[in-house]
This record gives C-alpha cells, structure tokens and sequence, in this order.
C-alpha cells in the first residue's frame, strides 16, 4: 500500500471511531425526566420511596415474600420516585450516579415473588433499571 492509501484509511478510521464515541456518549447523556405532580389533586402524585427489596436482602430470593423488589446497579442508594395507587406502585424513576432520572422498567411478574399476583391490584412489581444486566 502507498503512503497516501495508509494516511487516508487511517483517518477514515479515526473519524469513525470518534463518530462511533460520540454516538454512543450521546445514548447515555440522554435521560428520562422525573415525574412532575399534576396541578390539581391527585391520588397518582409522585412521591420518594426507597421500600424496596434488593437481591441483598435474603427476602428478594424468597418467592413466599410479597414486596416490591428492585434489579439495579445503584440498589436503594439513590433517590427513587414513584407514582401509586392505593398502594399498588405503577411507575418508577431512579437516578444514576449524576442525579439524572431514569424510568425503571416494571416486569409482567414480581419474580422471583410469586405470591402476589391475586392481591389487588396485582400485589407488588418487580422493578428493573433500564439496560441492568445482573452480573455483567
């Protein structure tokens, strides 16, 4: 290969690392925002809950235990927001290590807690940080 052959695919590539960089950089800058009250009253207003089971507690394992639970990299040791009703919660955001929100994705089950499902409402859920793979 010549010298100019080199030089150019050299560049090409260094241009499309930094594009692949600066793509990728802008996924994870992006964030959900938190949930805002509604202007009147309202039983789904949002509130802070940290009431969660983590796989380190020995209940998150146990199917016979009906509580929430909570897969995430950050635990219960950032701020948590929730919306509800009579107890039953519906949707969830939690913040990374920079405070920025992201919705949790609820599971169709509460697994491993398979207990749950005839209380009202459909008991407690299961709730996932969004791209949380457990052991990765």
């Amino acid at each position: 290969m010549s010298t100019a052959v080199r030089r150019t695919a050299r560049i090409a590539a260094s241009v499309c690392a930094a594009a692949t960089v600066a793509l990728a950089g802008a996924g994870v800058a992006s964030a959900d925002e938190w949930p805002t009250p509604p202007p009147y009253p309202s039983p789904l207003d949002p509130f802070d809950y940290n009431g969660f089971l983590t796989p380190a507690d020995l209940n998150y394992w146990n199917p016979f235990v009906s509580q929430n639970r909570l897969t995430s990299p950050f635990g219960t040791s950032t701020r948590i927001v929730c919306t509800g009703f009579h107890g039953v919660l519906l949707e969830c955001w939690q913040a990374d290590r920079e405070g920025n929100p992201h919705k949790l994705v609820k599971l169709a089950m509460d697994y491993p807690g398979s207990m749950g499902a005839s209380l009202p409402g459909g008991g407690p859920g299961h709730f996932v940080y969004p791209g949380f793979i457990p052991g990765s």
